[in-house]
């Protein structure tokens, strides 16, 4: 092949959809805005041309040179490059497209914004205990151009992100579930509709309308689901919870006090990756197995030591003030440490958590002090052994100490990964006395 294509982003999603590109015989230029040593090193070992970045205007004139522009997830949607590559009638496509003209293999997909990588993780589980071969790959360490080079697979289960789902040319993937809707990543996206509009796109690619699921407990997902989506979360839809029973078509299907994890928003999670699993081919009793043994990812949620009757529950996944929200329902007595880099979001919501203390850390910490300050007490810490040993002075007998951020972590921290962490550590150090 002569065709030439520009990869624009060489992170993970980046620098493996060129390498396939030239695996597979294009020509591929490449391009960063923030170069490296290891990018010059990894470009150079692929005899790749690395292009210079171009000034906000001179994009125009990069772009008449190709014709297709792979565009990594993580370009946020005010980049010269759109403009430019609408005016110059180049195509934007992303690694997801490459997949999909080359892989026919079935997927399916999840989005939402809290939630994904668990229901994720559980439906591949799922699949794998029903006998299918199922990968996990998309907004993951694994990109999808590169989960398809595994010729045993089956199937793949696909982590969508609304970076994923902004720029792709036609997302593919049927069934599709999307779980949630709240505000996030509004430092990437130009505003909240185009937020909103990235995740509807989920749904493009469903071969049938009951392909689509929903939570119909989310009313904005429900107002944007397709007539004839398979509804959950609410009764009268497909699956719901009543009492301690979650159903099914009105049928049983476990006792939620038998599940490890059964908070309210476990439980979405649950439905949503029953209805997916089973769509997608996987069986009924292999799913409750799994659902039986899940106790949750690292970061979420995640019980990590009891000192003298306090519990101290490590949530840094937690990077917007709704899915803070969302961990303190059917938590009590919480000491919530909370703040980071805030991502353009309204923190005000977080007065609906009700902890009985806040410690407040990162960029956030003043304006954490504006949500609370109304609310119940609250203390700047300046590390996280001070939030941690302020926390635990704060939590009243057999409280919980909560870090659950509602912020990215890079103030201080180069992931939520690291920055929760840091918080085991700092736990694992308090003394007691």
């Amino acid at each position: 092949m002569s065709e030439e294509i520009l990869v624009l982003g060489l992170g993970v999603s980046g620098c493996a959809a060129s390498e396939a590109l030239i695996s597979r015989g294009y020509n591929v230029c490449v391009v960063d805005d923030y170069l490296s040593e290891s990018i010059h090193e990894w470009a150079d070992d692929l005899s790749l041309e690395l292009l210079p970045i171009p000034e906000s205007d001179k994009w125009d004139n990069l772009l008449q040179r190709f014709s297709q522009i792979v565009v990594s997830p993580g370009i946020p949607d005010r980049h010269p490059v759109f403009d430019s590559a609408f005016r110059v009638g180049s195509l934007i496509i992303d690694e997801g497209d490459l997949a999909s003209k080359w892989d026919k293999r079935p997927r399916c997909a999840v989005t939402g914004t809290n939630g994904k990588t668990t229901v994720v993780t559980l439906v591949t589980e799922m699949l794998k205990h029903s006998g299918l071969n199922a990968f996990a790959a998309g907004n993951l360490e694994t990109p999808v151009v590169a989960a398809i080079e595994d010729t045993t697979a089956d199937c793949f289960v696909i982590e969508a992100s609304s970076f994923r789902l902004a720029h792709t040319l036609s997302f593919k993937a049927s069934p599709a579930v999307w779980l949630n809707f709240a505000p996030d990543h509004l430092d990437h996206h130009l505003n909240l509709d185009s937020y909103l509009n990235a995740k509807k796109r989920v749904w493009e690619g469903v071969t049938k309308k009951s392909d689509a699921l929903a939570n119909f407990s989310d009313p904005i997902v429900k107002q944007h689901s397709p007539e004839g989506a398979t509804g959950f979360g609410v009764m009268g839809s497909c699956s719901y919870v009543e009492g301690f029973n979650l159903l099914i078509e009105d049928d049983v299907v476990v006792d939620i006090r038998d599940l490890p994890r059964n908070m309210p928003h476990d439980l979405e999670n649950a439905q949503a990756a029953l209805l997916l699993a089973k769509k997608f081919g996987a069986d009924m009793g292999s799913c409750i197995e799994i659902l039986n043994g899940f106790t949750g990812l690292k970061h979420r949620v995640e019980l990590v030591a009891q000192k003298n009757g306090i519990s101290f529950i490590n949530d840094s996944k937690s990077t917007t003030p709704h899915s803070t929200v969302s961990a303190l329902r059917g938590l009590q007595d919480v000491v919530l440490i909370v703040g980071g880099k805030n991502k353009g979001l309204d923190l005000t919501i977080l007065k609906e958590a009700k902890p009985v203390a806040v410690i407040a850390i990162g960029e956030a910490a003043e304006e954490m002090t504006e949500v609370f300050k109304d609310v119940c007490s609250i203390k700047i810490a300046n590390t996280m052994n001070e939030a941690v040993e302020l926390a635990y002075k704060k939590a009243p007998p057999m409280g919980t100490v909560l870090l659950s951020p509602a912020c990215s972590s890079f103030d201080w921290y180069g992931s939520y990964s690291e920055r929760g962490s840091d918080f085991i550590r700092a736990v694992s150090e308090l003394e007691i006395f």
